[in-house]
């Protein structure tokens, strides 16, 4: 590209993500003021077209559901605190199947943590957030330029499963200014919602082929629509122990799962070792300077970096099966992605890093791969 090509910009994760759900079709924002998310409001007011100041974080999701189901894409954002009160209508939502996106910027905990401090700590909340361990799709950019991709992903992800979808993101992503060519960023197509367009009778919750019902937003003029949030049957109507209704309801584990393949990202890169590095969002950046530095040195070593976190993807246990160690990075003191991968039993195999306080180094990771040549 000839240098005259490029557009270097100075800017953060949060522009990006806004811009490019906007672009994708998101038309409300409501949020409520914690850190470090505040910047994705700010954001939000200039690029969609409603943008709502919720007076708490149940508030914002109640709201993000009311415009949900009358046929407006809502994304909200918080960080632990707030998410934590999200939960009881994040789960009503899911079992509506209302589309909408979720930004969760992650910090240093227990409790309120720090909102200066990063860390990755939410990851097994987001495994168990939904009753009953339902699968809800979470993703998590590795970069800015994920930051603009994985947001678009988001909301289509959102629309095409008619479900709440996480974007894991954390401060450092999303606050941090980069110097960055976005010439270079691919275009964002708007994402269609196909209505139902019949007119005999509308079922809101009557799957065809893809498992996922025809939308209606409610309030339209021709056909009623219901939303329910207990077990339902495929016209809305509350049923308990019924065949349809308890199908209905194991649909939604199996739509997230039989159609994880259309959400699945992540990088791979196969440098022909015994090792690979595997980790996620924040961490993956300092990944990146080490497999560097490590290859200048003439030494082999791979790199996996996940991007669709939950459901966890098939794929990703295919690849890390090639390799011999697997060091897992990841900012926290409990190693999430390992026990999500791998439960808490002891694998000689699995190695990790793992700091809280502040970031993980490029040189704390090649001294982690060095530490996978030594013999159990």
């Amino acid at each position: 590209m000839a240098e005259s090509d490029r557009n270097m910009v100075f800017l953060d994760g949060s522009r990006l993500i806004i811009e490019a759900m906007a672009r994708a079709g998101a038309g409300a924002y409501i949020g409520y003021p914690i850190t470090p998310v505040n910047w994705l409001f700010d954001g939000a007011k200039s690029r969609i077209p409603v943008t709502l100041e919720a007076p708490d974080e149940i508030t914002a999701l109640q709201w993000s559901a009311g415009f949900s189901a009358t046929g407006t894409f809502p994304v909200t954002a918080s960080a632990f605190p707030g998410f934590a009160l999200m939960i009881e209508s994040l789960n009503m939502s899911f079992m509506m199947e209302l589309p909408m996106v979720v930004i969760l910027a992650q910090r240093l905990g227990p409790s309120t943590g720090s909102a200066t401090t990063g860390a990755q700590g939410d990851l097994l909340l987001l495994r168990g957030c939904i009753s009953g361990g339902y699968p809800l799709p979470v993703l998590c950019p590795s970069n800015m330029m994920d930051c603009w991709n994985m947001a678009a992903a988001a909301v289509k992800t959102a629309i095409n499963l008619r479900t709440p979808v996480i974007l894991l993101t954390s401060k450092e992503m999303i606050m941090t200014n980069q110097n960055m060519d976005i010439s270079g960023l691919p275009e964002v197509p708007l994402v269609k919602r196909e209505l139902y367009d019949r007119k005999d009778l509308y079922k809101p919750y009557s799957v065809n082929g893809n498992m996922v019902p025809d939308f209606l937003p409610a309030g339209n003029e021709n056909h009623q629509v219901r939303f329910n949030a207990s077990t339902h049957d495929a016209t809305g109507a509350t049923q308990k122990n019924s065949v349809e209704a308890l199908g209905n309801t194991a649909r939604l584990k199996n739509k997230m799962e039989d159609r994880l393949e259309e959400y699945t990202f992540y990088d791979h890169d196969d440098g022909d070792g015994e090792t690979v590095i595997l980790t996620y969002g924040i961490s993956a950046e300092a990944a990146r300077d080490a497999i560097r530095s490590i290859r200048s040195s003439g030494e082999k070593v791979s790199l996996l970096v996940m991007k669709t976190m939950l459901p966890v993807p098939p794929r990703i246990f295919d690849i890390l099966d090639r390799y011999q160690n697997i060091l897992i990075v990841e900012e926290n003191l409990s190693g999430l992605l390992r026990e999500l991968l791998f439960g808490q039993q002891k694998n000689d195999r699995i190695h990790r890093i793992n700091k809280i306080g502040n970031m993980i180094t490029p040189g704390e990771i090649i001294e982690g791969v060095e530490q996978c040549k030594q013999p159990y």
